[in-house]
Formats: structure tokens, C-alpha cells, sequence
């Protein structure tokens, strides 16, 4: 009979278990306008390419060279892999509390000796008590107003957090990798331009060298001459620098010595990028993982109120031992040597000086917080989605104009190269344009990557790469 109430009374605890205090959750609206910032048209074809999200980024980086790079950098990379341990380290948190919703079980032996002295003893001889032990224990402590649950349930949503984090951490170390790849494309490609320059400016110099000395041209021409030889040198030992940093950093992201024949070239020699399509609704931003982790920390504080509401109500434990009991160890597990105990124990919190409720106040601050950091983080995604669009098609009119730049300042040089030779202008008109083409060579190269640069900022923050 007596086992039969005790039945009854753990079937209602565990029925009356579901009562949860967590609040009712519901997502914040976005703080951003429903459609993403129109800004100028998409390049022709953009429209039919598909959205960001539903690329890999094996697929949005053509390039074998790049994609080699990548992989080493997702293998190698020590920030990535910090990312990883600590979802590791989260999921080993929420299994720690997830256990406490569980009765625990031990096995526990004993032994105890004391010595009787015979003026205690009722047999006027002193003796030696023993007492041997071997008990199976349990202890549960029944979660009737929902305060394991609900720290359970923060625990559940700090680990998904990190998991989205460390989506978030691959993503961004997939876009370093590919802009520090292309920045040293570009930084190589300026360097042969450079040397280009150098040994033309050289080859100059030697022919005007060889006229002054025949007595046809001045020393103000050879001396212009050998400034622009200077200048060039000035810029090949600058990109050579660029050159040799942009390797080191590349080799840190990847987290290994990247093999010479994975670099680029130059950035003519990187395939193109793939064309994605941007969309128009805003709520696609709400699939970044970096959002994704805001919304779990956001729920995280939520479950957290539930908890701090439950620390007001009463604490119900259910403890119990089983096993035997003798007082030798020879004869521990004889016949009439069992033993059982039983205790259940109610907590109600009375006075606890204002900790419970400041602890409640404290778990709803956190949660506002969480919610204002949930809502920056749309806006900064909204921000930099409106950044990356609106420079999109003007970076593509922009490498046009450059181009068309650099066609019309070659025709001036050539011409003016020609006009000099002939006796017609001086030298001077020839150094004006040539320094004029190779600047606008330069930012012709300036140009193409940031459009390059730009299109992988645009697959990151529209949460490609997955």
C-alpha cells in the first residue's frame, strides 16, 4: 500500500511537470524597411542567377586556384577551428544540463569502525563496533514549475547560438580568403605593370642618353627622363612590399603556407565570379547565420526569465538508497542484511533579502538587451546588404569609364611619343602622358578589384556560402 502512494505521488509530480513560466516568445519585427534598398539596376543577367543562400561557395568561386585556397583555409584556419571547439564546448554545457531534468544514480560503499570503551559498553568489555555498506542512491529533484526546463532551454538555444556562429565564422573567413587572394592578384598584376613601366622608362632614358650625348637633346630632357626611371623604381620596390604582405596574410588565414603554384598571377588570370541575384524582400537577411545566433541568444535570455520566475515557488527533491547493511564484511550480503530509505524534501523561499526578485529583474534586462542586439544586428545586415547593392552596377559603369580611360590616354602617349621623335613637341608632353597611362593603368587594376572585391562582399552578406 505504502508503495502503491508513493507510485501515485511521482505519476502526479511527473504529470504536473509540463508547468512551464517561460514567456510566450515572438520573433521582434525587423527594424528595417520590407524590401532590401533599391539601388541601382543589377548587371545585365543578374536577375535569372540565383540567390546567394542557395549557393555553396565552391559553386560561387570558380576559380580551381581560389577554391584550393579556401579548402586549406576551412582545414587549417585557427579562428575557424576556435569557432568549432566551441561548439563542441557548448554542446558538452547543454548535455550537463539537460542531465539535472534526470534522477541521478550512484553506487556508494562503506565502511565504519568505532571503538566501544568498556566503561560505555553494556557488556563492561571494551569492543569494536564495524559497519558495512553497499547502497544503490538516487536523488531527483521534480521540476514542477519548470526551472530545469527552462535552463535547459537556454542552454539548448546558447548551443544552437555557437552553432550558427561558427556558420557565420566560415563565412567570413570564406570571403577573407577570396578578397586577400584577389588583393594579391591585383598587387601582382600593379607589380608587372611596374616593372613594365621600369623597363620602358629605362629604355628611354638610354636612347635620350645617347642623343644628349650626340648633342641633339638637352640636359633638362635626360634629367625628366631619369626621374620618371626613378619613380618607376620607387613603385616596382613598393609592390614588391604589397606583394610579400599580401602572401603573409593570405598564409595566416589559411593557417598553412599556401604552395606557390595556388596564387594567382594577376587578377586577369582569377576566373570570373559567379552572377547571384539579390532579391527584393528584406526578411531574406533573417536566414544569415549571424542573425540566426542573435535570435537563439535572444530565446536563450527568454528561457532564462522562465527560470528566474520558477526560483520563487518551492524546490521538490525525491531521495532514496537501497542496498545492504551488515555489521561484517564477510557476511554483507547474507540473507536479512537489505536496507532501503526513502526522503522527499520541500524548499519554499521565504526571505532571501530582494535576490529573487533582482534576479528576475536582471533576467528581463537581459533579455531587452538581447532584443536590441537581435535588431542591430538586422540593421547592420540591412546596411551592409544597401552598401554592397548600391555600389554594384556603379562599379561596373565605373570599370568601363576606366577602360575607355586608359584606351584614349595610350592613343595620347603614342601620339605624343611620336610627335617628340619627330622634332614636333618636347619631351615634356611625352612624360605627361605616360605618367597619365600608367596611372589610369593602375586604377583600371584598382577598379576591377573592387568590383571583384564587391561581388563577394555581396554573396557574404546575403548569407551565401553554406
Amino acid at each position: 500500500m505504502r508503495n502503491d502512494k508513493i507510485f501515485s505521488l511521482g505519476l502526479a509530480a511527473l504529470l504536473l511537470g509540463g508547468c512551464s513560466m517561460i514567456p510566450k516568445y515572438q520573433r521582434p519585427e525587423a527594424p528595417v524597411p520590407a524590401v532590401l534598398p533599391g539601388g541601382p539596376a543589377a548587371p545585365a543577367g543578374a536577375a535569372a542567377a540565383p540567390a546567394a543562400s542557395e549557393l555553396a561557395w565552391q559553386e560561387f568561386f570558380t576559380d580551381p586556384g581560389l577554391r584550393a585556397v579556401i579548402e586549406l583555409a576551412l582545414a587549417n584556419n585557427r579562428d575557424l577551428r576556435i569557432a568549432a571547439l566551441n561548439v563542441d564546448r557548448m554542446q558538452a554545457f547543454y548535455r550537463i544540463q539537460r542531465s539535472n531534468l534526470y534522477p541521478s544514480v550512484a553506487a556508494v560503499a562503506g565502511a565504519e569502525s568505532t571503538g566501544i570503551p568498556r566503561q560505555m559498553s553494556s557488556t563492561d568489555e571494551s569492543y569494536t563496533a564495524g559497519q558495512y555498506s553497499v547502497l544503490s542512491t538516487a536523488s531527483w529533484e521534480i521540476d514542477l514549475f519548470g526551472r530545469l526546463r527552462s535552463l535547459n532551454a537556454k542552454a539548448l538555444d546558447q548551443f544552437l547560438a555557437t552553432v550558427e556562429g561558427r556558420k557565420a565564422a566560415q563565412i567570413s573567413l570564406v570571403a577573407a580568403v577570396a578578397n586577400g587572394f584577389l588583393l594579391l592578384a591585383a598587387d601582382r598584376e600593379s607589380l608587372d605593370l611596374a616593372r613594365a613601366t621600369l623597363e620602358a622608362q629605362k629604355t628611354s632614358y638610354d636612347l635620350i642618353l645617347k642623343s644628349r650625348d650626340a648633342g641633339v637633346a638637352s640636359d633638362l630632357t635626360l634629367s625628366q627622363s631619369r626621374s620618371q626611371v626613378e619613380a618607376a623604381r620607387v613603385d616596382v620596390a613598393r609592390y614588391t612590399g604589397f606583394v610579400a604582405t599580401d602572401i603573409n596574410a593570405l598564409n595566416l588565414l589559411a593557417g598553412t603556407p599556401i604552395p606557390d603554384e595556388l596564387l594567382p598571377g594577376g587578377l586577369a588570370t582569377v576566373a570570373e565570379l559567379r552572377d547571384i541575384s539579390a532579391g527584393l524582400d528584406s526578411e531574406v537577411l533573417l536566414q544569415r547565420p549571424d542573425i540566426v545566433a542573435a535570435e537563439y541568444r535572444l530565446k536563450g535570455a527568454n528561457a532564462n526569465i522562465g527560470a528566474a520566475r520558477a526560483a520563487f515557488f518551492p524546490r521538490i527533491s525525491l531521495t532514496g538508497a537501497l542496498g545492504a547493511v551488515a555489521p561484517g564484511l564477510s557476511n554483507l550480503f547474507q540473507s536479512g542484511t537489505g536496507a532501503w530509505s526513502y526522503s522527499a524534501q520541500i524548499a519554499q523561499p521565504i526571505f532571501a533579502g530582494g535576490a529573487l526578485k533582482a534576479n528576475l529583474k536582471g533576467a528581463k534586462v537581459d533579455r531587452d538587451i538581447a532584443v536590441a542586439e537581435y535588431e542591430k544586428a538586422i540593421q547592420t545586415a540591412f546596411r551592409e546588404t544597401g552598401d554592397a547593392l548600391a555600389l554594384r552596377s556603379t562599379l561596373v559603369d565605373q570599370l568601363d569609364a576606366q577602360q575607355s580611360l586608359v584606351g584614349a590616354l595610350d592613343k595620347s602617349y603614342r601620339l605624343s611619343e611620336a610627335l617628340f621623335k619627330e622634332g614636333v613637341d618636347s619631351y615634356l608632353g611625352v612624360l605627361i602622358n605616360q605618367r597619365a597611362l600608367y596611372l589610369a593603368q593602375r586604377s583600371l587594376v584598382a577598379a576591377r578589384l573592387a568590383r571583384r572585391s564587391n561581388q563577394v562582399t555581396l554573396f557574404k552578406v546575403l548569407g551565401g556560402g553554406l
